[in-house]
């Protein structure tokens, strides 16, 4: 079976995006990420992408070029009217109702690889929380936005226990993998 790998960049303090709900200053050279260590291990091991609805709406339909060419499944109750670009005998999309569903879909098709769930913070927390996910890989760039969206808020009643395992530096971010401790 499959690792799930729940993978986030946030600010230092926290958040997903600003309070304009804006993801430009977490990314600020998308090329220069693409280099690094922490995005090149996830794309050789990834074998499927779990992806929350508003981060596919993030792309504008337009997924020409993303770095993960495998299956995504999309968790919503609205699926696009319209394909996305970028389609093609390895990228391709299936819209889902729920998380459960999607990520044991994922799991089928991903193999010995990973299950990446790419976001959004909602999706991210839910498979924590819901047990889905065996590993939290954060990417934390130095800026503080003050408000926004948090990642880990409202993340239930019992804790969840994570362990490191690598800590990965760039010159404009941090990157820590984690194990969840189950």
């Amino acid at each position: 079976m499959a690792k799930v790998i729940v993978g986030m960049t946030m600010s230092l303090d926290g958040f997903v995006n600003d309070r304009h709900g804006s993801v430009a200053r977490l990314y600020p050279d998308l090329a220069a990420l693409r280099k690094t260590e922490m995005l090149q291990d996830a794309i050789a091991n990834t074998g499927a992408v779990v992806m929350g609805r508003r981060a596919y709406e993030m792309a504008n339909g337009d997924f020409t070029g993303y770095e993960f060419q495998v299956p995504i499944f999309v968790v919503t109750h609205h699926p696009p009217k319209a394909a996305a670009k970028g389609e093609n005998s390895k990228l391709s999309f299936e819209f889902v109702g729920d998380l459960d569903t999607a990520v044991a879909k994922a799991n089928k098709v991903a193999g010995n690889k990973w299950v990446t769930v790419v976001g959004g913070a909602s999706t991210a927390r839910q498979c924590i929380t819901l047990g889905l996910a065996d590993e939290v890989h954060v990417g934390i760039v130095p800026v503080l936005f003050g408000e926004g969206l948090r990642l880990f808020e409202d993340m239930g009643d019992e804790p969840v226990r994570l362990e490191t395992i690598q800590v990965l530096k760039s010159p404009d971010r941090t990157d820590i993998k984690y194990r969840v401790v189950r």
